[in-house]
């Protein structure tokens, strides 16, 4: 069985990592850590009872306890690079679903994995309808190039747009390459009114409680519009792809980006 670490363990996705992983017959929940650990139980925490795993908050030394073989990280943009340093340098695959990654960010990422011969997934959404989502809009920017992308999460959310968002701005732009929308001559009355733009695609983000991921993808033609949109009800949605992603990355070389690599 495949052992794994959680970062970020009393997070909403933290939790649902650990059932997650606890509830998966190839995989176990070796270790798990959190800043703000006071030494719970992780099968307390999610309902089990006692598994006999705690949750410390150092992670090179829960590592150098538990050995594990994966570490999955839905923390934050702050803390995220350093967990991924930890883990690579200490022969850890990361499994990352934490958002806000720079480019430079992850030409670190390649260059440790090189020399430490480790393998790393990272991805911006890891649920599967939200892959099929981006893979459907990338299509249907072939036909209607003139695209924009409304992205809604809950107001904890500390980065936008989403790296969701951002995914599908590039790979629509993969597609179509860089054109400039709307009129030429418009005016913003309020700065930031047209959103951000990646590639001439405006992309729009909402932060309001009661959302937990949701993205449109709105299309427009000669007399016509086309809308995707996918809709995350719960964090589960997420699990299916984490589980997939934290059996797959042992077996993977270097940096993966993107869930839709390991599905075929």
């Amino acid at each position: 069985m495949t052992s794994v670490l959680v970062c970020g363990a009393y997070g909403k996705m933290g939790r649902e990592v650990l059932k997650a992983v606890h509830n998966d017959d190839q995989l176990r929940v070796g270790g798990a850590v959190d800043v703000k650990s006071s030494g719970s139980d992780v099968g307390e925490m999610i309902g089990v009872g006692k598994i006999g795993v705690t949750v410390g908050n150092d992670l090179e030394e829960v590592i150098t306890i538990t050995k594990p073989q994966v570490m999955v990280d839905f923390t934050n943009p702050e803390s995220v690079m350093k967990n991924i340093r930890i883990a690579i340098k200490s022969g850890v695959c990361p499994v990352v679903g934490t958002t806000g990654l720079t480019a430079e960010d992850y030409d670190e990422i390649r260059g440790l994995l090189q020399t430490h011969n480790v393998s790393a997934v990272i991805s911006p959404n890891f649920s599967v309808g939200a892959i099929l989502m981006m893979k459907l809009s990338q299509e249907a920017a072939k036909y209607f190039p003139q695209v924009e992308i409304i992205e809604l999460h809950h107001d904890q959310k500390l980065d936008a747009p989403s790296g969701t968002a951002l995914r599908t701005a590039e790979l629509i732009a993969a597609k179509r390459g860089t054109i400039k929308q709307g009129h030429p001559n418009e005016v913003e009355k309020l700065a930031g009114a047209r959103g951000g733009d990646l590639a001439g695609i405006r992309l729009h983000s909402v932060r309001l409680p009661g959302y937990v991921a949701h993205q449109e993808v709105i299309f427009g033609g000669l007399g016509q519009t086309l809308v995707i949109r996918h809709d995350s009800i719960s964090r589960e949605s997420f699990m299916p792809g984490v589980v997939l992603a934290c059996k797959k990355v042992l077996t993977t070389k270097g940096l993966v980006v993107g869930l839709e690599h390991l599905m075929d």
